[in-house]
């Protein structure tokens, strides 16, 4: 059976980082392996997620995660896609960047025309974008708040809102994570363990509706 592709293009909330132990989430609980799960039999999906990824910047400190850069071996490595998940802009919120909430959407936009300007479609672009999960401001009372920086929760807020513009002004699907997912009380920036399943069925349903 020829299955229907689904990549999914995150950053560490993707990978599945567990923020009590700094490890990985078991295969079964990650959010993309729920998914695939809901979705049943008829779909194959790539897990692409990596600690750290940005949309479009460069990272000064830690190579190999700039979104843009990696984007187009990613998506010829799956090919031919029938959907493109992209959930990136938390790491964007570092302060060594130092990028405004708009300039975060704008790399947004920048990813997204690259991806709709490969010839790895089974038929047409379809994109649909996630709004990451917003860091709640008591990440400053820990230690996450070192490598994030001032400001990280403040500009992670405004990211849904201009997310959800850039999407329709591109012709993508649009996905609000923050209705279904919590973050962890130990860094208040990486998922909770039981935002999974919340966030894999809010997933599939949007995904039915697009698809099917």
């Amino acid at each position: 059976m020829n299955k229907r592709h689904i990549l999914c293009y995150g950053d560490s909330n993707t990978w599945g980082f567990d923020a009590a132990n700094a490890g990985r989430f078991d295969d079964d609980l990650r959010w993309p392996m729920q998914l695939a799960r809901q979705l049943g039999e008829e779909w194959l999906l790539a897990e692409n997620g990596v600690n750290g990824r940005t949309t479009v910047f460069e990272d000064p400190i830690n190579e190999g995660l700039n979104g843009l850069t990696h984007l187009v071996p990613a998506m010829l490595a799956h090919a031919p896609l029938d959907l493109l998940l992209l959930m990136l802009g938390t790491n964007d919120c570092k302060q060594r960047f130092s990028a405004t909430a708009q300039n975060i959407a704008d790399g947004l936009r920048r990813l997204i025309a690259k991806a709709q300007s490969l010839a790895v479609w089974r038929q047409e672009p379809r994109i649909l974008v996630v709004a990451p999960m917003v860091i709640d401001a008591r990440i400053y009372d820990t230690p996450a708040a070192a490598g994030m920086g001032a400001g990280c929760a403040e500009k992670s807020h405004a990211l849904p809102a201009l997310m959800a513009q850039v999407a329709g002004e591109m012709g993508c699907d649009y996905l609000d994570s923050n209705p279904y997912v919590n973050p962890s009380p130990i860094d208040w920036m990486h998922l909770s363990p039981d935002s999974s399943v919340p966030l894999a069925a809010a997933l599939a349903q949007k995904i039915s509706q697009m698809l099917n």
